[in-house]
């Protein structure tokens, strides 16, 4: 599995994502009815109905009966108002969308390099363990001789139980970090993976281009677009301040004539103005505008310490780490040929063998570290996956 398999099986298939892409259904759909113009009202009315009080009452003679229709008419372009908030709803469900994909790669991304990371220190440590068994049978033939004491033979075995219980260990991160890989894919299936992706070579980091990465990153298109939609929506609480118009006509009998009726209805607005909702739109507008400052304010000082933590640690990879693995190959090979030949203990050795490991284990931790935050700067610049 390579990082970019990682990433792709992720966005295809997180349930997260698709519930995301629901949401946006879901806005589009209130979109449509929010063009919907209001319906007609049928009337069907009838009075002076008294047949207990007149015997000689006829319903259609003594009784006044009405049909007519209704229409609201909206005034002051309400329906394109609820139109444009609507738009700009679905276009938020989008940006959630769009963030959510980021933070799904990101968090994929930092899981694949741990799990790589942890992998690799297994099978250093496989390895390393391998290597370590000769030892052990060189000291059971040299006890089996009588050229060394037995408490020799006994420290080398515990130096090579104690290198077990690290292994053990690895592997047991090692698997907890592929289960976490594919939990971040949103997979409920963990099976076997061999990762091809490698933790060499270095790749370079992108350049810190804070304005463009202010462009990019979906938190600040978010955080815009609440702001545009808060503004959509005192649109439109200023509009619904407006009375709508209710005009009628149709057919009236009254005491056997026929005749046509007419009529307008408008809501007069003296005491509902829509002021509430207009002032709580206004005050949506502030907040947005607020967090839009923190957004950015929070982009810009991810960016500065995510590009300090990559050029920290890739001059430390460059310069620390590479003669310190040299020096602990050297040491630990001139220690083993110097106790071989009788010309250093056995203390000396078995240090110079578990500072080589330990290095070796620093310098993959080392690496992983680089390339998570090689991610955390990616992700800081909006970089698309």
């Amino acid at each position: 599995m390579s990082l970019q398999d990682a990433v792709g099986a992720a966005l295809k298939e997180h349930p997260a994502l698709q519930a995301s892409t629901d949401r946006v259904a879901v806005t589009e759909a209130l979109r449509r009815q929010a063009a919907l113009a209001p319906n007609p009202k049928l009337i069907l009315q009838s009075e002076n109905t008294r047949p207990y009080l007149n015997s000689s009452f006829v319903y259609w003679r003594d009784t006044d009966n009405f049909a007519y229709l209704q229409q609201t008419l909206e005034t002051a372009g309400k329906r394109e108002r609820r139109v444009d908030l609507a738009a700009a709803n679905i276009r938020r469900a989008e940006l959630e969308r769009e963030l959510l994909r980021a933070q799904i790669t990101g968090r994929v991304k930092l899981a694949y390099w741990a799990a790589v990371g942890a992998a690799r220190i297994a099978t250093l440590l496989r390895e390393d363990r391998a290597n370590f068994q000769n030892i052990i049978e060189y000291h059971e033939i040299r006890v089996r001789e009588g050229a060394v004491a037995e408490a020799d033979l006994i420290r080398v075995r515990l130096e090579g139980e104690r290198l077990s219980i690290a292994l053990n260990a690895a592997e047991l991160e090692a698997e907890r970090t592929r289960i976490h890989l594919f939990r971040e894919m949103g997979r409920t299936e963990f099976p076997a993976a061999t990762f091809s992706d490698m933790l060499e070579p270095l790749p370079d980091a992108p350049a810190a281009d804070v304005e463009q990465a202010l462009e990019r990153r979906a938190e600040v298109k978010l955080a815009m677009q609440m702001v545009e939609t808060g503004r959509t929506n005192l649109r439109l609480q200023q509009v619904m301040a407006k009375p709508n118009v209710d005009v009628l006509f149709g057919y009236k009998r009254a005491t056997g004539y026929d005749s046509l009726i007419g009529g307008v209805q408008v809501d007069l607005p003296f005491q509902n103005k829509n002021q509430g909702n207009i002032s709580a739109a206004e005050s949506e507008i502030r907040v947005a505008e607020s967090a839009l400052a923190a957004t950015k304010a929070l982009v810009k000082a991810e960016i500065a310490a995510a590009a300090r933590e990559v050029g920290l640690r890739r001059r430390q990879l460059g310069e620390s780490f590479q003669a310190m693995r040299k020096q602990a190959e050297d040491t630990a090979r001139i220690a083993e040929a110097a106790y071989r030949e009788g010309g250093a203990d056995l203390l000396r050795l078995l240090d110079a063998q578990r500072v080589r490991i330990e290095t070796q284990l620093f310098y993959q931790r080392a690496l992983a570290e680089y390339r998570q935050s090689a991610v955390n700067l990616e992700t800081a610049l909006g970089v698309a996956p």
